[in-house]
């Protein structure tokens, strides 16, 4: 699939001098950049998907174990 993007100057020249300190071209590090950034964001989505599911079930956590998790966290920040 071929693909036109427009970028500010200053970080095309950016990406020209990592491809080059690389001794890649341009094209290969977007690609790398933008696999990288799908597969972060997909997994993402998933994640926010499954909590979505696990709330439409009626699977929240009870006030008690919340409050419990605050005060482990809060316990550890006064430890530090």
């Amino acid at each position: 699939m071929d693909i036109t993007i427009e970028v500010e100057a200053t970080l095309a020249d950016r990406l020209t001098r990592l491809a080059t300190d690389m001794h890649r071209s341009p094209a290969w590090v977007i690609a790398r950049a933008i696999e990288d950034y799908v597969q972060l964001n997909a997994s993402d989505v998933a994640r926010i998907r499954e909590g979505i599911a696990e709330a439409d079930r009626g699977e929240f956590a009870t006030d008690e174990e919340i409050e419990a998790i605050f005060r482990k966290l809060h316990d550890r920040d006064q430890q530090s």
